[in-house]
This record gives structure tokens, C-alpha cells and sequence, in this order.
């Protein structure tokens, strides 16, 4: 497993503070280089211009011929000639020559040398730092060495150095705490969330994340959103269990029906016309059957919008053509059907708005009286479709609950119809981006679709 694939198996929390932990690493670490670079550059150079200056005293002492002046605190001098043969020096260097045979080498030929001796870290005895210059006494070459000592110089920088790190190392830790604190704080609502899931999962109802109410962050948005997602899906569970229950009741009728039809035609022989009778009735049962599997097939077709094919439709013809079949039922009845209907093209898919159409006017004319009226009406790229009766019109009850599956406004499940009618219609109107609504007019009742549509004049 490579270290990316590890990383990402570590929790959240333990990820933050690793991140926090390698920036604050990665700035400290900066900071204090910077902190160092200054300081120690400082010093140098001070340390440089007191080596400078103690160097062109020597120069001038041994071009003049005088004594060589003491320098600074532990500093140290050393005259040479070109063969590197020590003619003057310190007490303490005890002719031991300061320069090596190639700086030497290079002094004579007009260099000036400067090096340090011994090092930082690890802690050495005797850390100077010289210079070396070649000067001119009476036709002849001498080598001038000034050194001071890097004592208080080194220990400075070894001191800011334990400070850096103790710093540096107590930020982080502080940083790396404040960062997994404020990782768990705010992950906190987040574990709640899932362990309200997990209790979802284990067959829990109607549970809620409980969410603050005095903010308004990302994780409280989540709250929300989550609860808004449970109360969907608690609201389609009830309407899965309340159309099970539906669909199995609407099922059993006629099936008890088709089954005591045929246990009494083979309980005693039967005449041929009482024969006919059963098959007559079994027929109708079964057409029953037929028509609540195509209503139901038809309503789960219509939940997804990939099914709708929108065409350019003349709204007359759509609404002739959805009228046709429910003439006659109205001439038996003694009942009107009168339509006012634009002379304008929509699109949308004929295949589903004629048989939504068709069940409005179906409703009308078995639950409704007097007069059915199918108005159109085009206002700003809408179609707006109503159908009205003259009927008792709709029980205040049942209003609410009109566009569910199974509805109907009486009582008895035994009485003519499914109860799906409506229900298609309004699955029709939202598939197309519209809506249904059902309401008391006064003197009936009236079914109304609005729908967008791009209208034009016939060609």
C-alpha cells in the first residue's frame, strides 16, 4: 500500500491535524531560518569590522616599523614572510603558522585570505576568525594575520538556535492541539448525523438529526438538508405503504368477485344463458383488472420525464380528439359538453394529455351534473385548462387528497371507478412541469391544469 492510499485510510481528524502539524512545520521553519539568517549575519558583520579594523592597524604598525598594537579582547596577530617563515606572532599561537601553504600561496601574490577556524556545531576550543594581507615594508613582502575569537559570536547563535527549536516545538504542539480540537468541534455534529443514520439503518421511525437552531454553517445546512431528505423519505414510505395497501384491496375486490362468479357456475349445472351471464360478468371483472394494471403501469411510466416526447400539437385537435369518445356517454346521460378552446399549437406530448383530458371529462360526467364546460386559456407561454360541472361538487374532505392514488370521495371502494383518474391527470401535469389543483366553484366543482407551453399562431 503506498503512503497516499494509507493517508487516506487515517480519519479525518488524525488528517487535519497531520496537515496542520507539517504547515506550522513548514512555516516555523521558515520563520526561524529567517530569525537565524539575520541574527547571524549581524553578528558577522560586526565581527567582520572589528576584524577589518584590527587588521589595518597591524598593516600600518608593520609597514611603520612600531610594535604591534593589542587588539581586541582574545585577539590574536601574526606576521609572516613569503616562505611562510613566522616572524612575529601571539603568545598564544606559539609560532604555529595561522595559514595553510595555498593561502599563503595566495596572499603573496595579492589575495586577501579570510577563514574561519573550527565550527558552530559541534561545540570546538579556540573558533577564530582571521584575515590575511600581504604589505610592503622597506622593498620587501610581509604577510599580516589578524585573528579574534568566534566565542560570543558561536555561543549567540547556539543560544537562539535552543530558543528557535523550544519555540518552534511548542507552537507546533500548540498549533497541532488548537487544529485537533477545532477539528473535533466541528466534526462533532457530523458523528451525531451519522449516528442518527446509523439508527435510521437499524429500522428506527420518524428520527430526526437534531440541529442547532442559532446557526447557520455548512454543517447545520447539512442538518437541514438531511432532515429534509428524511421527511421525503418517510413521506414516500407512507405513500409506497398506503398504495400497497390500496392496490391489494383494489386487486382482492374484483378477484373475490371472479371467484364466487365461478365457484356458483360450478356448484350446479347451468343453463346456457346462465352460463353466458357468468362469462359476462367474469369479463367485466377481468377488464376491471385490465384497465387498474394499465393505470398503474401508465402512473409509474409517468414518474420519469424521459418518457415524454413534446411535439408541436394543435390544442383543438388534442382536445377533439380527447372529447370524441365521451360524446355519446353524454347524449345518454341528456348532459351538455361544450368546449372553448384556442386556435393555438402547444408542445407537449399528445399521447399523455389526451387521455388526462379525457379522464377530466369522464369524471365530470359520472360524478357530475348539468352542464360540462372545457375552457383553454393562453396567458404568458401558460395553458391553463379547466373542467367544470354543475354538480354537488367535491366533499371539503376529500379536496386534500384528490390527486392521490385510490382516492375517491365516497365512502364505499365498491363504488364505480378506481380512484386513479385524477391521480393520472395530475402525474401528467408534473411530468410536463405543470400542475393540477381541484376546487368548489359555487355551482360545481372544477379540475384545472396549468401547464407551461410555447405557444404559436397555426401557419
Amino acid at each position: 500500500m503506498n503512503p497516499r492510499d494509507r493517508l487516506r485510510r487515517l480519519p479525518v481528524v488524525t488528517r487535519l491535524v497531520l496537515a496542520v502539524a507539517v504547515t506550522m512545520s513548514l512555516v516555523l521553519t521558515g520563520a526561524a531560518g529567517l530569525v537565524y539568517w539575520r541574527v547571524e549575519t549581524a553578528l558577522d558583520q560586526q565581527l567582520d569590522d572589528d576584524l577589518t579594523t584590527y587588521r589595518r592597524s597591524l598593516d600600518q604598525a608593520v609597514h611603520a616599523g612600531r610594535p604591534l598594537p593589542p587588539g581586541p579582547s582574545g585577539s590574536l596577530q601574526q606576521v609572516l614572510d613569503p616562505h611562510g617563515r613566522v616572524l612575529r606572532s601571539s603568545d598564544a599561537l606559539r609560532h604555529a603558522p595561522l595559514l595553510t601553504a595555498t593561502e599563503l600561496d595566495a596572499v603573496a601574490h595579492g589575495a586577501t585570505v579570510r577563514r574561519d577556524v573550527g565550527s558552530l556545531l559541534p561545540i570546538t576550543s579556540d573558533t577564530l576568525r582571521l584575515q590575511a594581507k600581504r604589505v610592503a615594508v622597506g622593498g620587501q613582502a610581509r604577510i599580516v594575520v589578524a585573528a579574534v575569537r568566534r566565542g560570543h559570536r558561536d555561543e549567540a547563535l547556539r543560544e537562539l538556535l535552543a530558543q528557535l527549536a523550544i519555540a518552534s516545538a511548542l507552537t507546533l504542539i500548540a498549533a497541532s492541539y488548537v487544529g485537533y480540537r477545532t477539528a473535533r468541534a466541528a466534526l462533532r455534529p457530523v458523528e451525531q448525523y451519522r449516528s442518527g443514520a446509523a439508527t435510521l439503518a437499524e429500522g428506527a421511525q420518524h428520527t430526526r438529526l437534531d440541529v442547532p437552531a442559532d446557526r447557520h454553517d455548512e454543517i447545520t445546512r447539512l442538518g437541514h438538508t438531511l432532515n429534509h431528505m428524511l421527511d421525503r423519505l418517510d413521506a414516500a414510505a407512507e405513500r409506497e405503504r398506503r398504495f400497497v395497501a390500496d392496490a391489494s384491496h383494489e386487486l382482492r375486490t374484483p378477484l373475490t368477485l371472479l371467484r364466487a362468479e365461478l365457484d356458483v357456475a360450478l356448484h350446479r349445472p347451468r343453463s346456457a344463458d346462465e352460463l353466458t351471464g357468468t362469462l359476462r360478468s367474469v369479463d367485466t371483472e377481468v377488464q376491471r383488472l385490465i384497465d387498474l394494471s394499465n393505470a398503474l403501469l401508465d402512473l409509474e411510466e409517468l414518474g420519469s420525464s424521459r418518457h415524454l416526447i413534446r411535439t408541436r400539437v394543435l390544442l383543438a385537435d388534442l382536445v377533439e380528439a380527447a372529447v370524441t369518445p365521451h360524446l355519446r356517454t353524454a347524449e345518454r346521460a341528456g348532459r351538455a359538453l361544450t368546449l372553448d378552446v384556442p386556435d393555438t399549437a402547444i408542445d407537449g406530448d399528445a399521447r399523455w394529455l389526451q387521455p388526462a383530458i379525457g379522464n377530466l371529462l369522464d369524471n365530470a360526467l359520472r360524478h357530475g351534473h348539468g352542464t360540462v364546460r372545457l375552457t383553454a386559456t393562453v396567458d404568458e407561454s401558460r395553458l391553463r385548462l379547466s373542467v367544470t360541472d354543475e354538480g354537488p361538487g367535491f366533499p371539503p374532505k376529500f379536496l386534500p387528497r384528490a390527486f392521490d392514488r385510490f382516492a375517491r370521495a365516497e365512502a364505499s371502494r365498491t363504488s364505480e371507478g378506481s380512484g386513479l383518474g385524477l391521480a393520472f391527470v395530475h402525474a401528467v401535469a408534473v411530468a410536463h412541469g405543470g400542475t393540477a389543483r381541484a376546487e368548489n366553484t359555487g355551482h360545481g366543482s372544477a379540475v384545472i391544469l396549468d401547464l407551461p407551453a410555447r405557444l404559436d399562431l397555426p401557419a
